[in-house]
């Protein structure tokens, strides 16, 4: 049994096409993570009439990467065999793609990473200041050379029932730890697709939203960096602290539902819509 797991902020534009494509797949259970959306996307991810569909909703805003954990955590639960994450703005043709991060965790790996960036391009000064970071962080790993500029935080993934298992979920939920502690556990690690971050088709942010990614994704590669250097944890640089979206991390709830998952008590019901039952939604 395989899972998918799509979290969503807000993707009404978005979210059929992301659907459309990922029921094509051979998945046993699509885990829709609904992070704070106050447009319809709950509203058209319900219209869609497939019992695969498992919704998580928080009326609460997860932050940052929550929710890809949170869907992670979900997965384990129901024992499944892998898990594909595609963010819910990947409107893109990127099927096959999918397919190909699913066939890897079928063959053995266990991190499965797609190369969003098979090409040199004319690329922003923060973009490459960004990739530069990714870039010595997979160098401090010695995954340079086989995963190149690749990461959880950028495209869709996979991983193994293995590192479901082991993977730290806070580390899940700052994707450039998931490849510290990947490599620490000794699992798999492989580019298994290539698409053009273009092609993803995820919408442009505002140059503010640009500034913050930007800010959190060094500021989580040099907890990476700090984490394999056997180091206290530090988001600084110099003089500066690259926070960014950071302090939204909702990890006090990301912990209370990995504890109401093995009692489904209140907290569970309140998030779980599961088709043809009749839970709650906060």
């Amino acid at each position: 049994m395989f899972a998918a797991i799509i979290p969503a902020r807000n993707e009404e534009k978005s979210i059929l096409a992301v659907l459309t494509t990922v029921l094509r797949l051979p998945v046993n259970y699509i885990i829709l993570v609904l992070n704070g959306c106050t447009d319809r996307t709950l509203e058209l991810a319900r219209s869609i009439p497939d019992a695969r569909i498992h919704i998580l909703y928080f009326s609460e805003s997860l932050g940052i990467d929550i929710p890809r954990a949170i869907g992670a955590l979900y997965a384990r639960h129901l024992d499944v065999k892998g898990a594909l994450f595609v963010d819910g703005d990947m409107s893109g043709d990127i099927h096959q793609n999918l397919v190909s991060l699913l066939v890897a965790v079928q063959s053995g790996i266990d991190v499965a990473l797609t190369n969003c960036y098979p090409y040199i391009t004319h690329r922003q000064k923060l973009a490459n200041l960004v990739l530069r970071f990714r870039a010595k962080l997979n160098r401090e790993l010695d995954l340079f050379k086989s995963l190149g500029l690749s990461t959880p935080t950028h495209g869709p993934h996979s991983l193994s029932e293995h590192a479901l298992q082991i993977l730290p979920f806070e580390a899940l939920a700052i994707p450039p730890l998931t490849l510290y502690w990947a490599k620490k556990g000794c699992l798999s690690i492989k580019v298994a697709t290539s698409i053009p971050h273009e092609a993803l088709h995820s919408p442009r942010k505002h140059r503010q939203h640009a500034r913050l990614i930007a800010e959190t994704i060094i500021g989580d590669c040099l907890m990476g960096l700090a984490l394999n250097q056997n180091k206290p944890l530090t988001r600084s640089l110099g003089k500066h602290e690259l926070i960014g979206y950071h302090p939204e991390r909702r990890f006090d709830l990301l912990q209370q539902w990995e504890q109401s998952l093995s009692t489904h008590d209140l907290f569970y019901e309140q998030h779980v819509i599961i088709p043809g039952s009749f839970n709650s939604t906060s």
